[in-house]
């Protein structure tokens, strides 16, 4: 390697490692959040498995408690471990039967392990209990859509979820695959 090569590297490692003790140095003080002025910081990290035994102890204790099954749930939900999940979304559906979000919570993983039968199932329900939760609709859509390619009853759910939240998360995408579904109608067996 020439000397001049070699010095220009030390260099830059050199100029590298004092950028970085500024910036952290920088960085090292208090921080204040832009929206409260509480002083702001990285997010707690929580261990999962931590956060699971604490919830397990909490339905272990009560096993009534809605909340925590559901908060049980989804932290199953957020880890993709379907089956957990479910089981989790099925105690607190036995306590209150009548929650669109659960439903369709469930009903999502459900599609997960490919059960689209139970995630429709599900779906129907929570917006039977609720005939503007346009997350269950949205769902259907997809579950017609993309796994079952059944496009007249992905339509049908689609306009039904952007009659109920027309500029809603989603409804751009909605209306793209509406658009593509009536450009490309799907050929005749």
């Amino acid at each position: 390697m020439k000397k001049e090569t070699l010095l220009i590297v030390v260099v830059t490692l050199v100029a590298g490692f004092i950028i970085g003790l500024l910036v952290a140095q920088k960085g090292s003080g208090p921080s204040v959040s832009p929206v409260n002025g509480a002083p702001a910081g990285p997010a707690p990290t929580v261990n999962l498995q931590q956060k699971l035994a604490e919830l397990n102890n909490i339905v272990a204790a009560d096993p009534t408690n809605f909340q925590a099954w559901v908060a049980l749930g989804n932290e199953y939900f957020d880890s993709n471990q379907f089956m957990d999940a479910i089981e989790a979304y099925d105690k607190a559906l036995d306590i209150n039967p009548k929650s669109p979000n659960v439903l369709t919570d469930q009903g999502v993983m459900f599609k997960r392990l490919g059960w689209f039968d139970r995630a429709i199932e599900n779906f129907n329900k929570a917006n039977e209990i609720d005939p503007s939760h346009a997350t269950s609709v949205y769902n259907l859509g997809i579950i017609y859509r993309y796994d079952l390619q059944d496009f007249p009853k992905a339509q049908e759910g689609w306009k039904k979820f952007l009659e109920i939240s027309p500029t809603g998360p989603g409804s751009d995408r909605v209306r793209q695959d509406l658009e593509f579904l009536r450009t490309h109608p799907p050929v005749q067996k």
